[in-house]
Parts: structure tokens; C-alpha cells; sequence
């Protein structure tokens, strides 16, 4: 059973891999792949959809911090 601090102490120590922690395992999650991406992507398309049109604000990737 892993804690906040051991999943702190791996991202520390590989911060080019992005973990989670899942009721006490830690998954190392690959990097996105197409499907994943063309889901986001349409996901971004259809909140834009909505927000735009009503004056909401904006909608952006998640790179954009």
C-alpha cells in the first residue's frame, strides 16, 4: 500500500513519468496515443461549442497550463 509521499518521493525522483495514485497502488501512465487524443479533441470541440455562443469564457488543450 503506496501513500501521497511515496508517490511524491518517485515523481521527485522520475519527473518525466506522470504517476497516480490509486487507492493505494501507484499507475505509471503511458503517453497519450491517437484515441485518447481524437476523444480530447472532440471533447474541446463540443464545450467550445456550448461556451462560445453563451459569452462563458474560453476553452483550451491541456497544455495550455
Amino acid at each position: 500500500m503506496f501513500t501521497i509521499a511515496d508517490l511524491e518521493q518517485l515523481q521527485a525522483e522520475h519527473p518525466e513519468w506522470q504517476m497516480e495514485l490509486v487507492d493505494g497502488s501507484i499507475l505509471v501512465m503511458g503517453p497519450s496515443d491517437y484515441i485518447s487524443e481524437e476523444i480530447g479533441a472532440e471533447l474541446i470541440r463540443l464545450l467550445g461549442n456550448w461556451v462560445r455562443p453563451r459569452k462563458l469564457g474560453r476553452v483550451t488543450g491541456s497544455s495550455a497550463g
